[in-house]
């Protein structure tokens, strides 16, 4: 199950995370990986696990903020099975400590680099009559996360967009998903830590891993899982939808 082979597959954000670890994952389940991300060297990093691991994987630096950047690689890619839209950046601020240059700045990526994803890769699967779309929410697009103001709102218009393509192109064989994990362990996290508590990481870990009711944050590996069923042929009933991966914060969090 879950296999899949003669699969054209582009994952953003391929360079860390948990678009690294759905990289490796679909290309060890048979996938031709293509990997998009603007920092070139965690890129190759990428591309050597999944070279080493015996998969098939291609690097292209790209700022998916860019719509002719990323038309260009669409285009040399030519045919896409699967999109995964895995490109973010977060942002911490109420509203009225958000700068214009940060709320802009989180949009571009966030909402404008899913969008031109979408718009390059859409025309694509419509020329086969068919593909599969997972697009990263998150759980601020479900509940009120204190200080995330510039990033809820993008993890909102990520899952209106997902219902949008979902609702749009259900006739031509596209299905389109989201999912919105809680907090989950990437060098994100501990480039946060490190810079916002210095000295005191380990316990603010600790915190943060306790907001979730199982009590810990997932790790990049878990959360591909997810998203290799949603873009399997196992899912094929699948679309429309945004599936929770929280650990419970969401029902739970009373």
């Amino acid at each position: 199950m879950f296999f899949l082979h003669n699969k054209t597959a582009v994952i953003t954000g391929a360079g860390s995370g948990i678009g690294k670890a759905t990289a490796i994952l679909f290309a060890r389940q048979g996938a031709q990986v293509h990997i998009i991300d603007l920092n070139e060297d965690a890129l190759k990093d990428t591309q050597e696990e999944i070279l080493a691991d015996g998969g098939s994987g291609k690097a292209h630096t790209c700022d998916v903020t860019k719509q002719a950047s990323v038309k260009s690689v669409f285009e040399s890619i030519g045919t896409i099975d699967i999109l995964v839209n895995s490109a973010g950046i977060s942002h911490i601020g109420k509203c009225d400590t958000t700068s214009e240059e940060d709320f802009d700045r989180v949009f571009q990526v966030n909402v404008k680099g899913i969008y031109n994803c979408l718009h390059e890769a859409l025309p694509l699967m419509k020329q086969k009559g068919e593909g599969v779309i997972l697009n990263m929410a998150s759980i601020a697009n479900n509940v009120g996360i204190p200080d995330r103001f510039a990033y809820s709102m993008s993890k909102g218009a990520v899952a209106a967009m997902t219902l949008s393509v979902a609702k749009d192109y259900i006739t031509e064989g596209i299905r389109c998903n989201c999912i919105s994990p809680a907090r989950v362990h990437t060098p994100f996290v501990d480039g946060f830590l490190q810079k916002n508590y210095p000295g005191k990481e380990a316990e603010m870990f600790e915190k943060l891993s306790k907001t979730q009711p199982i009590g810990r944050m997932a790790n990049p590996e878990e959360i591909a899982g997810l998203i290799l069923y949603l873009c399997s042929d196992e899912a094929s009933f699948i679309t429309g939808c945004d599936y929770p991966i929280d650990g419970g914060f969401i029902k739970l969090n009373n």
